[in-house]
């Protein structure tokens, strides 16, 4: 009897369980708490004439039941965006568990001037909460209607640069601007500020590739935080350079002294000659350590701590210039060509080497094909570079004295003989060290200007 009290109790126990728990579980979905969740991208406080937004709204537990999205100033309402979502079925959550779309907004043809306004965005899910209207994620952002672009007036007359050369354009604008600069070609030189009291005066250092002659195209732009644009042309006249060109021959000495150095990846069935390795060395390595040394130069400071022409490296002779093109021949065959990118100057061994003028070290160790290297930043977007040393005695952020020992030359890094390769560096274009070097140069292009703009503004 007890027995079949037992069975009755266990079955009427498993028949609740198997009522009860998954309407249990059942319930706890549908009155789940959790809102949906919005991202808007990119985070902004302004909107030009044109700007697209990205949202991306999810609920991952009921299902996005609907998406609002309206801009609203002074009253007046424009939607955007609207969106109602259907359920699975009356006893299910909602079919869309996440949805991405952009927006193009145009305040001007929706009929809105320039002023504050509210971006508003809203998304339900299909949760039992709220009286069956679901868990709901408000989101209101104040922004800003700026549909007039920045005024660009440039304060600087002459501009004459040479291949492979250096130049200083000063300009005011009109309004605080994130991004401007000056675009040679398709490569952008930042301005900064910092040098004059006037907190609209920008300056930018920028430069021509050795490969950029006459035609090229040079300008300043500016973005505002609306995402308005200006460009703004200025009198420029291109020197055209002729580069020379040099033939490097490379032997079995060389290769097996140098390349036991560079830790190349190599295949264990399939080892690389010395031949193969040097050839790998010289074009990939040398990308990847320019590569490297143009992201160093992003690093930059907005002060000026250079003054006057740049020493040069004393008693030294020139060994190759800036821009030659080398071509490498191995037993008389043509293995690869490069642009060497630098001044070699040649002293005695070991020779100390001062720097070029006062900044602050970025880097001090070791590069690839430049062996053992310092980085100085003189300001601005400016850098002198120091390679095949053999001993360094300088660590990052020292800031060091024109003249003042930063290291002795050597022979690290791809270097035949114990030498110093110097170069100039602007933002992410090597220039042609000579420049800077002239002091004369320096006065014209340089000195000349900054007086001229800080003597009629502050």
């Amino acid at each position: 009897m007890r027995e079949r009290k037992n069975v009755k109790f266990w079955l009427i126990l498993f028949l609740i369980i198997l009522v009860v728990l998954p309407g249990g579980r059942f319930l706890l979905l549908r009155l789940e708490g959790e809102s949906p969740s919005i991202i808007i991208t990119p985070s902004i406080l302004s909107i030009g004439e044109t700007q697209t937004l990205d949202f991306s709204v999810s609920d991952k537990k009921s299902g996005i039941r609907k998406i609002w999205i309206g801009l609203i100033k002074e009253g007046k309402e424009a939607v955007l965006y609207e969106e109602t979502f259907s359920s699975k079925d009356s006893g299910k959550p909602g079919a869309v568990n996440e949805k991405s779309f952009n927006i193009l907004i145009e305040p001007r043809k929706l009929g809105f001037s320039d002023g504050k306004a509210i971006l508003r965005t809203a998304a339900w899910d299909y949760s039992w909460r709220g009286w069956w209207h679901g868990n709901k994620t408000y989101i209101e952002t104040s922004l800003l209607i700026d549909t007039n672009p920045p005024d660009i007036e440039v304060l600087t007359r002459m501009h004459n640069i040479s291949q492979g050369g250096s130049g200083l354009v000063i300009y005011k604008i009109s309004e605080t601007c994130p991004e401007n600069g000056v675009f040679v070609g398709e490569n952008f030189f930042p301005g900064h500020l910092g040098y004059f009291e006037d907190d609209t005066i920008y300056i930018a250092f920028f430069a021509l590739a050795y490969n950029q002659g006459p035609g090229t195209k040079i300008f300043v732009k500016s973005t505002d935080r609306a995402g308005n644009s200006t460009r703004a042309g200025f009198p420029y006249y291109i020197r055209k350079k002729t580069f020379k060109k040099d033939l490097i021959l490379i032997s079995d000495r060389f290769l097996n002294w140098k390349m036991p150095e560079f830790k190349i990846d190599m295949s264990k069935d399939q080892p690389l000659t010395n031949l193969e390795k040097f050839i790998r060395v010289n074009r990939e390595l040398r990308e990847a350590n320019y590569n490297e040394i143009t992201h160093l130069g992003k690093q930059t400071e907005e002060t000026l701590y250079w003054e006057g022409p740049f020493l040069r490296f004393p008693n030294s002779a020139r060994r190759a210039g800036f821009a030659d093109h080398r071509e490498y021949r191995y037993n008389g065959r043509k293995i690869d060509e490069q642009v060497h990118l630098g001044i070699d100057l040649a002293s005695v061994q070991r020779a100390p080497v001062p720097a070029g003028n006062k900044g602050r070290v970025v880097f001090a160790g070791y590069i690839g094909i430049y062996g053992k290297t310092v980085l100085i930043d003189h300001g601005y977007g400016l850098f002198s570079m120091y390679s095949h040393l053999s001993h360094i005695d300088v660590e990052a952020g020292q800031v060091v004295s024109r003249g003042e020992v930063i290291g002795k030359t050597g022979t690290t890094g791809l270097a035949a003989g114990d030498h110093l390769h110097f170069g100039m560096l602007l933002h992410n274009r090597f220039v042609n060290p000579v420049e800077w070097w002239d002091a004369n140069w320096i006065n014209h292009n340089v000195k000349s200007k900054l007086e001229t703009v800080k003597s009629g503004w502050n």
